[in-house]
């Protein structure tokens, strides 16, 4: 078996369609693959439609705050019919879209090019988010989008969102039937990484798992979380965090195996 269990499609930021995944998803030699859009399930049904040569495993990714940061957790097997968690999820896309178009006219206000209309083709048709911002500050020539000029956590044009505790979000994932990942935790692409005493507190809430392997987290990084994950009783997994076209990026760079697979599943609530 070969498992990525942390994948995009354009029902959220990703550029592929999700009906087009489980074929890449087979093509690069997967025979797992989890989609886990931004707090989304609207791609479940066409990607599983077209799953015949692997295994869609049901996920999402959920926008959550963790003590003053935001951090990431991949809901895995979820049933997206589950209420509570469907209407959570419905909540955080609205103060979605409402952000992303404060932060047009923010970026407008310091002097960017661009309109709320680019921003919407970008997203052609997925919820509004601050990536669709960054694609079209890019387009018109500012390449540092995620910086304190722009549209950063804090930045000149950054909005507040409305996010959930992670140990609520965490509750809400195993209601749903599913388990709960813990999404990049020490990416060298965010400003805060989440220390050893966090992801403690996070395993006493019913915190499933942790990815240790991804792509924007170094070797050194890797390893000393697979060592926390082990200490803690949690369960280190590998993805790849696809984006299609907006993240170089390919299907399985990271994989999960088989092993720690089966032991996420028997986790389930």
């Amino acid at each position: 078996m070969t498992i990525d269990l942390h994948a995009h499609s354009t029902a959220s930021d990703g550029t592929t369609p999700p009906a087009d995944l489980p074929r890449l998803a087979a093509e690069a030699g997967l025979t797992v693959l989890a989609l886990t859009d931004h707090d989304t399930f609207a791609g479940l049904a066409a990607a599983s439609a077209a799953a015949t040569e692997v295994e869609l495993v049901p996920g999402v990714e959920i926008s959550c705050r963790l003590d003053e940061s935001e951090v990431h957790l991949l809901g895995l097997f979820v049933d997206p019919l589950f209420a509570p968690l469907a209407d959570e999820l419905e909540l955080i896309r609205t103060d979605r879209e409402r952000r992303a178009v404060r932060m047009v006219e923010r970026c407008r206000e310091l002097g960017a090019p661009i309109s709320l209309a680019q921003v919407r083709e970008i997203a052609a048709g997925a919820p509004l988010g601050r990536p669709h911002v960054a694609a079209a500050l890019a387009a018109v020539g500012i390449t540092d989008a995620f910086t304190a000029d722009w549209i950063a956590d804090g930045g000149r044009a950054d909005v507040p969102k409305h996010v959930l505790a992670t140990v609520d979000a965490i509750a809400l994932v195993r209601a749903a039937g599913g388990v709960a990942v813990l999404a990049h935790p020490r990416s060298v692409k965010r400003r805060a990484s989440v220390t050893d005493a966090q992801l403690a507190a996070l395993a006493a809430a019913g915190l499933a798992g942790i990815e240790a392997d991804h792509p924007e987290q170094p070797p050194e990084v890797r390893d000393r979380l697979r060592e926390v994950a082990a200490d803690l009783g949690l369960l280190g997994t590998g993805s790849s965090d696809f984006h299609g076209d907006r993240k170089p990026v390919r299907l399985g760079e990271c994989t999960t195996s088989p092993e720690v697979f089966a032991a996420l599943r028997s986790r389930r609530s």
